[in-house]
């Protein structure tokens, strides 16, 4: 049975399934990739206003249940390496010192709600979102976790670090560009402060696997250097829009031209598609103004800057507030770039990662969580202020959580104690989008190893993903040789939204 406490000033909310974008969608295949007729005859249509109606083809739901189509926008803050739940979001002050660790607690906005002590803005915040202290799951590594919290699916090979293969299974924002939604920019997935590194070679699963590169996320690395971001978006003098769009019609003539010379239609029809993709993409981002202006984070007033931190997490959490401003509907923020870069250069607190196996105290302490406490809740109170929290789902989570006992690990830097690698049980919160604020689901043992109420895994959190963005992770979608894969394996965590 679902857990869901601490509900204070219950809502019942009203569930419409909206899009920004005028595209029209073709019925037939929004049918397939949502799950073709069992999914149409689940449906409880009714028509929609114009502008909606013209962009989806056809009539609507109303919902298919809580959360469906609350949000326009998913906001993943991924923080790889594994936080600890017991020094953050599942602290417990009454365990064995060995167990409960060092840090103390805090209280927050929720009466009886606490947090580690060492989140002190983050838990003023508390009544702006959920935790979920059930998280588990079974692979004990960072790079098959890492594929499976970003794509919903186990590796093949569990608890393993392997490198990245083009028979992986697509990262959650290459299957919403395979399926097509209505899009009012010219990427439907960004990926902000990567690829993620574990610690020093890219991790699996972040990229369109089998679906092939035209269907992966933008990525963009450290967004305080703009040179290794998005280099040459400012409009030049000597190119002006006439002379973009003049050169786009020279390209498709030649592209004509070059049809009626070749034999192999098939080939040149897939090249074209992933040609055309292409290029649409990098003349949308050329041509229209407010998406050059969208990677701009110069046009922030410096006092918000400032509030989010001059370093990598800050900045790449203010970039994803103005893309889901501009209408991207999943932006996912690596929240460091390496799951534990303290390890070469440790006065460098840019580099650290959550893989905090021994000194697991300082780190938290002086590097990690001062910059999350700072960073996070200014991404919340911002998205609040602006009234995107309403219609943007945020999902904080990492690939596993840390050990209850703290212990030396001989194998790894460091001499004070850390938390190993921990699976079976750790947190995540949910903000926006509906979610029941200032609830808890789930809950962990009396020494945060096990779950003791209402499991969730990655699996689930990749459908709640998409059932919350309007589509109903039950349905399929195809690859290049007509085959259904589908959308999830998860169940939505519907109870958040009770």
């Amino acid at each position: 049975m679902d857990a869901l406490v601490n509900f204070p000033n219950r809502v019942t909310p009203v569930f419409t399934i909206s899009t920004r974008s005028n595209h029209a969608v073709d019925r037939r295949r929004w049918l397939q990739t949502c799950g073709g007729s069992a999914l149409w005859g689940a449906l409880v249509g009714r028509r929609l206003k114009a502008s909606q109606a013209d962009a989806w083809g056809e009539l609507l739901p109303d919902s298919l249940g809580p959360g469906f189509g609350r949000a326009k926008s998913v906001l993943l803050v991924y923080t790889s390496g594994g936080q600890s739940q017991l020094e953050m979001w599942d602290p417990k002050p009454l365990a064995p010192l060995q167990i409960r660790g060092e840090f103390g607690t805090i209280a927050t906005s929720v009466p009886g709600t606490i947090l580690g002590e060492h989140l002190p803005r983050v838990a003023q915040l508390a009544h702006k979102y959920c935790i979920v202290r059930s998280m588990s799951h079974d692979d004990l590594d960072h790079g098959s976790a890492s594929y499976l919290t970003l794509t919903g699916q186990f590796h093949p090979i569990k608890s393993s670090n392997p490198p990245p293969r083009p028979t992986d299974q697509p990262v959650q924002g290459a299957v919403l560009n395979r399926l097509r939604i209505p899009r009012s920019f010219p990427y439907n997935a960004i990926h902000l402060n990567g690829p993620l590194l574990v610690p020093e070679t890219q991790a699996p699963g972040q990229d369109g696997g089998f679906l092939g590169r035209d269907y992966e996320p933008l990525v963009l690395g450290d967004v305080t250097d703009p040179s290794l971001t998005l280099p040459c978006l400012e409009s030049l003098a000597d190119l002006p829009q006439g002379r973009l769009s003049s050169r786009q019609g020279l390209k498709k003539s030649l592209e004509m031209a070059a049809r009626g010379t070749r034999h192999d239609a098939d080939s040149l029809s897939r090249q074209a598609v992933a040609s055309d993709q292409i290029y649409r993409q990098a003349f949308e981002m050329l041509g229209k103004q407010r998406v050059r202006e969208a990677f701009d984070l110069e046009r922030e007033p410096a006092r918000l800057r400032d509030r989010y931190g001059h370093h990598r997490s800050g900045q790449a959490c203010l970039l994803a507030r103005r893309l889901v401003e501009a209408g991207v509907p999943l932006v996912t923020v690596m929240w460091n770039h390496t799951i534990r870069g303290q390890d070469k250069t440790p006065d460098q607190t840019d580099q650290y990662g959550w893989d905090t196996h021994n000194d697991i105290f300082e780190a938290l302490k002086v590097h990690l969580l001062p910059r999350f406490d700072e960073s996070f809740s200014a991404l919340l109170e911002d998205l609040d202020d602006r009234g995107l929290l309403d219609e943007t789902l945020v999902i904080c989570l990492g690939e596993f959580g840390r050990a209850p006992l703290v212990a030396v690990e001989r194998n790894f830097a460091g001499n004070a104690p850390g938390r190993k690698h921990w699976a079976s049980v750790y947190s995540l919160v949910m903000a926006g989008a509906g979610v029941t604020a200032g609830a808890i689901y789930g809950a962990s043992d009396k020494i945060a190893a096990q779950p003791i109420a209402s499991r969730a895994t990655p699996a689930d959190v990749t459908a709640t993903i998409f059932w919350a963005l309007g589509i109903d992770p039950s349905g399929h979608y195809r690859d290049a040789v007509d085959r259904p894969w589908p959308i999830s394996t998860g169940r939505p965590l519907t109870a958040l939204w009770s």
